[in-house]
């Protein structure tokens, strides 16, 4: 087993998940929920997340064509839809708007790992991880990214809590600069991802 390869593989996942940016997506959620249920929200919504990464890397793009029978261009422009719709009631009402789709703390943990962990950013980085690596070491690849973002994620809700309870105003301002700074990040990413869907759209029609 190549180890540098392994660690490539990990890294270009770990940074297509991008824990800054799933600290924003959920800051409803981590401002909201205790520790404690914030942890089992979010390791639950991973390990859906995970299982569904390890399926693509073994199976490629035949998810799409075979088993789902449809276009991977499709995808992107649902998700770039998606991202979209998030990135609008990000700019117009802040980030707490996004808790009014998830609903209760019992059932967070679909919501968390799509569309905000399962995207087509990291499909398609699974997808690559599978062509580069074997099915196990893929599979280790994922897992060790998996949990890198994770961990990140809960670092930053116990340091969101101990700010928190120091520097409200802090935290407040953080919220409201980032969130909307972020919320534009995230509305470029949605109309990249549509570019990219009618792109590839366009070529499959070409002869």
């Amino acid at each position: 087993m190549n180890w540098n390869e392994l660690i490539e593989a990990a890294g270009l996942l770990f940074v297509l998940v991008n824990p800054f940016l799933l600290s924003i997506y959920l800051l409803g959620l981590i401002r909201r929920l205790n520790r404690k249920t914030f942890q089992s929200v979010l390791i639950r919504g991973s390990l859906i997340a995970t299982a569904v990464f390890i399926a693509f890397s073994w199976m490629g793009d035949r998810v799409f064509n075979d088993v789902l029978h449809v276009r991977f261009a499709a995808f992107l422009i649902f998700g770039g839809v998606v991202f979209l719709l998030i990135a609008l009631r990000f700019v117009f009402h802040g980030p707490e708007s996004i808790s009014e789709i998830r609903g209760d703390a019992k059932h967070l943990a679909g919501s968390v790992a799509m569309p905000f962990l399962i995207g087509p950013g990291t499909v398609s980085a699974s997808i690559l991880v599978g062509a580069r690596l074997p099915m196990l070491p893929a599979a280790l690849a994922i897992v060790l990214a998996m949990t890198a973002a994770i961990g990140s994620l809960l670092a930053f809700k116990v340091l969101h809590d101990w700010v928190s309870v120091r520097r409200v105003d802090l935290v407040e301002r953080y919220v409201e600069v980032v969130g909307r700074l972020v919320a534009l990040l995230i509305g470029s990413i949605a109309v990249e991802m549509l570019l990219q869907g009618v792109e590839k759209w366009w070529q499959s029609l070409a002869p």
